[in-house]
C-alpha cells in the first residue's frame, strides 16, 4: 500500500471506518472498539449532516486516489467500487432526507439504541461503568432522533402510520410495566455499582417513554393517512440501498412470480408424503402439532447450539476450510420486544465477541423442527456466520470496509439463502418434514419479491392468477397473498408486512442474491469444468468481502 500522504483506495476505506466509529459508536461497538462503549450517535438533522458530509468527503478522497500508481490491482479496484457504489447509495437516500422519517419494526435508530447493549462488553467492572454512562445517554441520544422526525413532520416526509404503531407496541413492551428491558438487563451488573446502573437504566427507561408518548401523541396524529407504500421513485432510490445494483423491477416482480410457481410444485410433492390429499400449508399445521418439535426455550437455544456445531465439524474440509476462530458461533435467545424474524450478529474484529444467532420466542415454548433447520442453516451455519466471521477473519487481506461496514444486505442475505439450498443440495434436509420446511422458507422469500415490489409500486396481480387476478396490490392485499403461502403464524405474517412497508427494497434482497450467487458458482463451473472445485470456489467466494449485485456475478464468475 502507499503511504499515508498518497494513500490506496484501500487506506482511504478504512480511513473512512475510522472516521465512521467517531461519529457513530455504535458501529464501533459492533466492530468491537473499546472507546465506543459509553457513546451514543448523534440522531438529529446535524447528526446526519456530518455523516453525509463525511461520505462527500471521502467519495472527493477516492477519487484522488484511484488515479495513483497502483490502484488498478484487483484489490485495490474490488474496493474502490464497493466504496464508491456504497457511499453514493447512502448520499441519495440521505439527499432525499429519508432519515427524516426512520421508524420501522426491525431497522431504525430505536432499535440500533437498544440493540447494542445486547453485545456491548459485560465482563469486567469497567466495562459496566461504561454500560451505565452510555444509559445515561440515551436521552440526548433519543432527543435528536425526536428532531429528526419532528423536521420530517414539518416537511412533509411522514413515516408510514402502520410503523409508527408497531413501533409505538414495541415501546409498550421494552418500557413494561414494573420493570424496563433496561432494567432488567442493568441488574446483571456488579453489586459494587448497583446504584449507579439502577439510575441509569431509570434514566434510559425514561427517555424512551418520553419518546413513546411523543410517538403516540404527536407523532401519529401527525401522521395519520400518509401513504403506506413508498411509489416507484422512493423505491428505487431504496432498492439500489439494499441490494448495490440498479435493478430492473419489472423483470425482478416476473421471476419472483416463476419461483413462486417453481416452489409451489415441490411443495405439492412433499406435502403429499406428509399428508397425502392435504395442501402444503395444511401439511405445515399438520406439522405444528404432530411433527418434530423442541420443548423449551432454553432446550431450543442448546439444540441449536449442537445443530451449528455438528454443520461446522461436517462442512470443514469437505466443503469449506475454517479457521479455528471462524468455528466458534453461539446461539442465543432474542430480548423480548423484538420483531418476528431470527437474525445474526457479526463477530467483534479481534472476534472476542463470537458472530452470534438471535432466536426470537415471541412467547412460545415449543418450536417446530421443520421450522428452525433450513432457517439455522440461512442464519448460522453456512449461510451469515460463516460469510461474516470469514471476512472478518480476512479483513487484514481486504479493507475494514469491505469486511464490516461496507456489507451489501442482498449479497450477505444471497450467500445465506444460498446456503439452505446448498444443504439440500447436499443431502441434509433428511425427510420431507424437513425438506419442507426449507421449501416454505424458499416460498417466503419469493412472495417477498412479488409483495414488496407490487405493493410499493401498486402493480398489477397477473391475470392468470388465483389470487385476485387484475387487481392491484395494496398492503391489505399483500398480507392476505403472504397468510395463504406460509406456514407461519398470523402474527410472524403481520411482523412481516410491516417490515416490508418500512424497508422498501430489502426483502427482495434474498431471493435476487440468491439468483447472483447461483449465477457465479455457475459460470465459475462452465470455466473450469471438470476441474471445478467447489470447496475452492467456496472460500475465494467468501474471501472477497461484500459486493453488489451489480458486481458479484461478475467477480464470482472470475473464481
Amino acid at each position: 500500500m502507499s503511504d499515508v500522504q498518497n494513500p490506496l483506495p484501500r487506506q482511504v476505506a478504512d480511513a473512512y471506518v475510522d472516521a465512521l466509529v467517531a461519529l457513530d459508536p455504535i458501529t464501533g461497538t459492533y466492530l468491537g472498539v473499546p472507546e465506543s462503549a459509553r457513546r451514543l450517535p448523534d440522531y438529529s438533522p446535524a447528526g446526519q449532516e456530518e455523516r453525509a458530509e463525511l461520505a462527500r468527503t471521502t467519495l472527493a478522497r477516492l477519487t484522488e486516489a484511484e488515479a495513483r500508481p497502483g490502484a488498478d490491482s484487483a484489490a485495490e479496484r474490488r474496493c474502490a467500487r464497493l466504496l464508491r457504489e456504497r457511499l453514493t447509495a447512502e448520499l441519495a437516500v440521505d439527499e432525499a432526507q429519508e432519515p427524516l422519517r426512520a421508524i420501522g419494526n426491525l431497522h431504525s435508530p430505536l432499535h440500533s439504541v437498544r440493540g447494542v447493549f445486547t453485545v456491548t462488553p459485560t465482563g469486567t467492572e469497567e466495562d459496566w461503568a461504561a454500560i451505565a454512562e452510555r444509559l445515561r445517554a440515551v436521552p440526548a441520544c433519543l432527543e435528536g432522533y425526536r428532531a429528526s422526525l419532528a423536521k420530517g413532520l414539518e416537511l412533509n416526509l411522514p413515516a408510514g402510520p402502520r410503523q409508527v404503531a408497531t413501533v409505538v407496541g414495541q415501546l409498550d413492551e421494552w418500557i413494561g410495566t414494573d420493570r424496563s428491558w433496561f432494567q432488567e438487563f442493568a441488574a446483571a451488573g456488579p453489586v459494587s455499582l448497583r446504584a449507579e446502573l439502577d439510575a441509569a437504566a431509570q434514566t434510559a427507561t425514561g427517555a424512551f417513554t418520553e419518546l413513546r408518548d411523543w410517538l403516540r401523541e404527536v407523532y401519529a396524529p401527525g401522521v395519520k393517512g400518509a401513504p403506506e407504500v413508498v411509489g416507484r421513485e422512493r423505491y428505487a432510490l431504496w432498492s439500489r440501498y439494499w441490494n448495490g445494483a440498479d435493478l430492473d423491477l419489472d423483470e425482478a416482480y416476473a421471476y419472483g412470480w416463476s419461483e413462486y410457481h417453481r416452489l409451489l410444485a415441490d411443495m405439492r410433492a412433499e406435502a403429499e408424503k406428509i399428508l397425502p390429499g392435504a395442501t402444503p400449508w395444511e401439511a405445515l399445521a399438520h406439522l405444528d402439532t404432530h411433527g418434530e418439535a423442541v420443548e423449551g426455550v432454553e432446550e431450543t437455544r442448546q439444540w441449536l447450539q449442537r445443530l451449528m456445531d455438528q454443520a461446522i465439524e461436517q462442512l470443514d474440509g469437505t466443503h469449506f476450510d475454517l479457521a479455528e476462530r471462524v468455528k466458534r458461533v453461539e446461539s442465543m435467545i432474542a430480548p423480548a420486544g423484538s420483531a418476528a424474524a431470527p437474525y445474526y450478529t457479526q463477530p467483534s474484529e479481534d472476534f472476542s465477541r463470537p458472530g452470534r444467532t438471535w432466536l426470537p420466542t415471541m412467547g412460545e415454548t415449543r418450536f417446530a423442527v421443520y421450522d428452525l433447520v433450513s432457517t439455522w442453516y440461512h442464519e448460522g451455519v453456512p449461510g451469515h456466520h460463516l460469510q461474516l466471521a470469514q471476512w472478518t477473519h480476512v479483513a487484514d487481506q481486504l479493507s475494514r470496509y469491505q469486511a464490516t461496514v461496507g456489507c451489501v444486505s442482498a449479497n450477505a442475505e444471497g450467500w445465506a439463502l444460498y446456503a439452505e439450498r446448498l444443504m439440500d443440495e447436499l443431502g441434509y434436509l433428511t425427510n420431507a418434514e424437513r425438506r419442507l420446511g426449507y421449501l416454505d422458507a424458499q416460498m417466503m422469500r419469493a412472495v417477498r419479491v412479488i409483495v414488496d415490489i407490487g405493493m410499493h409500486l401498486e402493480l398489477e396481480i397477473p391475470a392468470d392468477s388465483s389470487f385476485h387476478p387484475g387487481e392491484r396490490w395494496t398492503p391489505e392485499l399483500a398480507q392476505e397473498f403472504f397468510g395463504r403461502h406460509s406456514g407461519r403464524p398470523a402474527d410472524f405474517v403481520e411482523s412481516e408486512l410491516v417490515r416490508y412497508l418500512g424497508l422498501p427494497g430489502q426483502a427482495i434482497g434474498y431471493k435476487l442474491g440468491e439468483r447472483a450467487w447461483l449465477a457465479g458458482r455457475e459460470a465459475a463451473r462452465q470455466r473450469h469444468g471438470a476441474a471445478f472445485d467447489l470447496k475452492q470456489w467456496h472460500m475465494a467466494a467468501l474471501s472477497q468481502g461484500s459486493l453488489g449485485l451489480d458486481d458479484l456475478v461478475e467477480e464470482l464468475s472470475a473464481l
